[in-house]
């Protein structure tokens, strides 16, 4: 069996847009990533460690714990062997206690990409592949995290450009989640159930084709 790990935030973690709730495992785009890719036949199993409020690189002055490169060495090693990692971060480096732009974000995921690779993983264990996902573009914040990422869709122009770059550099996959969805018009954020469904299905798709499972 392949295990694939998805490090990730709020998105993936599924929350339900304007609200503290979550959606189910199998209604979250991990889970229909899971069960799509076992019908296609591969036999996987998908590991979550999404955090909600995960920047790449950056700490949370608020809330301990959200600076995604800290302890990331120790989760790889911990769920090793795996196949696959997948990374999608990056919404929560354009919250309001950041003056970042696309490039700066993208240079976290960059360093977190050489954190997977450096892990103290067991003698003989592979160096996981890695997928980056760029999440969908910010629009507009709306509801009870408009204030947070006030001016967000503005700072993150261009992160998937910048995200691509950074796996063409580092020879990565990578997979651009705006090109099958759009951020929840909700809250301008997150992601609906539909949506997680569609990426869900799309990541597994892209995840079939390019890594052997």
């Amino acid at each position: 069996m392949n295990q694939i790990l998805v490090y990730s935030d709020s998105l993936t973690w599924g929350i339900i847009p304007n609200t503290r709730e979550r959606l189910a495992f199998e209604k979250r785009w991990p889970g229909v990533f899971e069960n799509t890719l076992i019908k296609l036949g591969k036999n996987v199993r998908v590991v979550e460690n999404c955090l909600n409020g995960r920047r790449t690189t950056w700490s949370d002055p608020f809330k301990d714990g959200r600076d995604g490169s800290q302890g990331l060495a120790q989760v790889i090693e911990m769920h090793s062997p795996l196949k696959l990692v997948i990374l999608m971060l990056g919404s929560n480096d354009f919250q309001c206690t950041h003056d970042n732009n696309a490039w700066l974000s993208s240079q976290g995921t960059a360093k977190l990409i050489q954190i997977i690779r450096q892990a103290p993983i067991e003698p003989g264990m592979p160096v996981p592949e890695i997928m980056v996902i760029a999440p969908p573009p910010i629009v507009k914040p709306k509801g009870v995290i408009a204030d947070k990422f006030e001016g967000a869709e503005r700072r993150c122009a261009g992160l998937a450009a910048q995200l691509e770059n950074v796996a063409n550099e580092l020879s990565t996959h990578f997979f651009n989640a705006g090109s099958v969805t759009e951020a929840s018009a909700i809250d301008g954020i997150h992601l609906d159930e539909k949506q997680h469904r569609t990426l869900g299905k799309a990541i597994a798709y892209a995840v079939s084709e390019k890594i052997a499972l």
